[in-house]
Parts: C-alpha cells; sequence; structure tokens
C-alpha cells in the first residue's frame, strides 16, 4: 500500500485536531491525506503527546506543528506538490 503525502497526527475529542482537520480537508484532497489517532500507538504518543496537531509531510518528514492556519497549510501542502 502506497503511503498518502501528507498525515495529519491528532485525538478523538481534541478540538484543535479537528480545527486542523478542517483546515486541511479544504486544501488537501482525501486521498492524499491520512489522519492518525495517536492513542492508537504508545509510541506516537510519546512523539506527539503534547503537540498535536501535527501535519507531516511524507516526502521529506517535515512536519507542522499547531498552532497554524489556512495559509500556514497552504504553503506547506505547496511545497510539498511541486
Amino acid at each position: 500500500m502506497q503511503q498518502k503525502p501528507f498525515v495529519l497526527y491528532g485525538s478523538e475529542g481534541c478540538h484543535l485536531c479537528e480545527l486542523a482537520l478542517a483546515l486541511c480537508e479544504e486544501l488537501i484532497a482525501e486521498q492524499q491525506l491520512t489522519v492518525v489517532d495517536i492513542v492508537d500507538e504508545e509510541h506516537l504518543v510519546a512523539q506527539y503527546g503534547v503537540h498535536i496537531p501535527v501535519l507531516k509531510r511524507t516526502q521529506d518528514n517535515k512536519e507542522l506543528y499547531w498552532p497554524f492556519n489556512q495559509e500556514d497549510v497552504n504553503e506547506f501542502y505547496q511545497y510539498g506538490t511541486n
């Protein structure tokens, strides 16, 4: 299975994660975005627990940490698709 170009790390019930997902959905096609609930993976909780939401670009492993806005996501996305 091919990895999607972007991953949004978050957690169910996290209102900041819901805001981040809404921003991402405006700019990133569903086929390009994987949403990962960090609670399912202990190592992800250790890595991202106090930082969620985090948007990751898989091609270069760059991460965009909250807080971010639509302009930030657009710039992050555009760089990842060029």
